[in-house]
């Protein structure tokens, strides 16, 4: 009998560990300041625009590698 009420025990320990989790992710969630709709579509355009140019540049440097390892001709 002993064990099962240490179990029981450790069981509500455990629940009331999780209810007071829960209730601080909750009180936690209601502080949460979300961006505006325009402030997130400004932050995902630069975010385009430097995956672009990035792009761009890694495009450059692969063509100029490219150019110039055709001149040594390696076999």
């Amino acid at each position: 009998m002993g064990n099962i009420a240490k179990f029981e025990k450790k069981n509500d320990n455990f629940v009331s560990q999780m209810k007071s989790y829960f209730k601080g992710v909750k009180i936690e969630w209601g502080k949460i300041t979300w961006p505006e709709k325009k402030q997130v579509f400004v932050e995902t355009l630069y975010v385009i625009v430097i995956v672009f140019v990035f792009t761009l540049f890694i495009l450059i440097l692969d063509l100029i590698y490219k150019g110039a390892f055709s001149f040594l001709k390696i076999n």
